[in-house]
């Protein structure tokens, strides 16, 4: 996990397209420049970070569900909660489930835990769209494989 990158997902545990499926894993570093502002002497991951890795964890779900022929957006964070703080060093488990998807839009349940503990829980709605640009689709596609998926050529 670098947290300063936006790259939230180690590895991608399991995943099963056709049945809307994914889990993957994840260990915050022990130092980020994150932790400098939240919060000195006590360093915790800001809650926006954790709905952030929920959301790469489903858009990947959704991309390899879509062959990775389409780009999946956040579009909105439903009922989300944050049930405890997670501090460096903690491996979390991310889970991914697709709810729902058709006529561009896709909703995921999706869930962390640490240590057998629910950590965070959301549901996330993304609106799926042609890649706007061909660098970004090349940069989520190393990405996409960087992490375990198998990306077609």
């Amino acid at each position: 996990m670098r947290l300063e990158y936006f790259s939230m997902i180690d590895r991608v545990t399991a995943l099963d397209a056709a049945a809307g499926t994914l889990s993957a894993s994840s260990t915050v570093p022990d130092a980020s420049p994150v932790f400098e502002g939240h919060f000195p002497g006590h360093p915790l991951v800001p809650g926006v970070l954790l709905i952030e890795t929920m959301a790469q964890a489903s858009g990947f779900l959704i991309l390899a569900r879509l062959g990775f022929t389409r780009m999946p957006f956040l579009a909105k964070v439903g009922e989300a909660k944050l049930r405890s703080f997670v501090e460096p060093n903690a491996v979390l488990e991310i889970t991914a489930t697709i709810n729902g998807d058709g006529q561009g839009y896709a909703v995921t349940n999706t869930t962390i835990s640490s240590a057998g503990k629910k950590i965070a829980d959301a549901e996330l709605t993304f609106r799926v769209l042609d890649f706007p640009a061909v660098a970004l689709k090349d940069e989520l596609f190393a990405r996409a494989r960087a992490i375990g998926l198998e990306v077609p050529a």
